[in-house]
């Protein structure tokens, strides 16, 4: 066990781009799982480009987080909703959908959700 670790997303252990050029999900693998960080271009929604990788009707993964810069809307199946913007923290469970609200890119960073996020099946 390192007493120190670093990594940096730039250089990141795996990358997995999203449907249509529409972002992508970098991530850095530690001790303790994968953090994910993830740039959802403007049009981006999980429904239309993250559904036909993860072959679900909704996003499954549970996700844990701080949005880094702009923002994004989460649907919960049951119609739940709220925005997340610059500075927030989010907690989202399982079965939902998500779109980035207006012209800027959201980026996120994840400590549980995206070990498994947009992974292609062998």
């Amino acid at each position: 066990m390192a007493g120190i670790v670093k990594k940096n997303f730039d250089a990141a252990d795996e990358t997995r781009p999203f449907e249509d050029g529409k972002g992508r999900l970098d991530l850095v693998n530690g001790e303790r799982g994968a953090v994910g960080r993830a740039v959802f271009e403007p049009g981006w929604q999980w429904s239309k480009h993250v559904k036909p990788i993860a072959g679900t009707d909704s996003c499954m993964a549970s996700h844990v987080g701080y949005i880094v810069s702009g923002r994004m809307k989460v649907v919960m199946d049951d119609g739940e909703s709220t925005e997340y913007g610059a500075g927030d923290y989010m907690e989202v469970q399982p079965g939902h959908d998500a779109w980035v609200l207006g012209d800027e890119p959201c980026m996120a960073v994840d400590w549980t959700g995206f070990s498994d996020y947009a992974k292609r099946s062998s």
